[in-house]
């Protein structure tokens, strides 16, 4: 009785929230920081912190809660307890990218991967740059044009992807019964993963009022659909309307959020490890 009262190894709880929180490492939860949630595996990067609770960019671009639980979280592999961020002040506080992640600021880009993320066009491309260009730079990660999904099959044998050699493919109009669905459809292979958005055009990835208008147009079937725009934009070149577009685009929360969540997918399945 003696030895209890002095703090023998049964005087307190031998599981619970003391024991946990000691058991692992404490990483702020601070915005652009990304983890995943060991219970449900769900990837994301944290945008705020609400009470007990982070709030996770998902990889369909919507945002979950999860609770600030004792080891709850894993970052880069490591099981770590999220705490909230420390108070800063606004000229401490850490610089963001485009993408919403923290910035490493002028670090020289990394040796790029073997791994690859394909897009369609120089459109698609020039959006993910201007967005995730910071971020693919720092994780070595190289964007090129397909220019088409025609070979898209052809395009995954000549590649020849492996588990150190991945391959990530951003589809537009990538919905049930399209021309885009039935070919990537002959793409099945462990290390590529195929996303895409419903949008006709990369161009509708842009929210509306980033561009100054309420809507996209609807353009009648049969006519291209550039060259509807423009016309009910009243711009003659879609060069011209294309600079204006992309120049518009600041960050993530100008676009979509399903095209926010297909290329977060491929960043994150290309940088998994193993």
């Amino acid at each position: 009785m003696e030895r209890r009262r002095r703090g023998g190894i049964l005087s307190g709880p031998v599981d619970g929230p003391e024991r946990a929180r000691a058991a692992y490492p404490d990483v702020e939860a601070t915005a652009g920081l990304r983890v995943v949630h060991r219970a449900t595996g769900m990837r994301g990067a944290v945008i705020r912190v609400e009470r007990d609770a982070a709030v996770l960019r998902t990889p369909t671009g919507g945002e979950r809660l999860f609770r600030l639980a004792p080891g709850a979280f894993s970052v880069d592999g490591r099981v770590v307890s999220l705490v909230r961020p420390q108070p800063t002040s606004a000229s401490s506080a850490p610089a963001r990218t485009a993408s919403g992640s923290v910035s490493v600021g002028p670090a020289p880009a990394k040796v790029a991967r073997a791994s690859r993320i394909l897009v369609e066009g120089i459109h698609d491309a020039a959006l993910v740059e201007r967005v995730w260009g910071d971020d693919l730079r720092v994780e070595g990660i190289v964007v090129e044009r397909l220019d088409g999904l025609d070979d898209v099959a052809g395009v995954v044998r000549a590649f020849a992807p492996t588990a150190g050699r991945r391959l990530g493919i951003l589809v537009d109009h990538l919905v049930p019964g399209s021309k885009e669905a039935r070919l990537v459809a002959e793409v099945t292979h462990p290390h590529v993963l195929v996303t895409g958005t419903p949008y006709v055009d990369v161009w509708q990835a842009v929210r509306p009022h980033v561009v100054g208008i309420e809507a996209w147009p609807v353009v009648p079937k049969g006519r291209p659909w550039k060259e509807g725009i423009c016309a009910a934009l009243d711009e003659d070149h879609p060069g011209a309307l294309w600079r204006r577009i992309l120049a518009s685009v600041e960050s993530y929360a100008d676009l979509e959020p399903s095209f926010v969540g297909a290329v977060e997918s491929l960043i994150d399945f290309l940088t998994e490890e193993g």
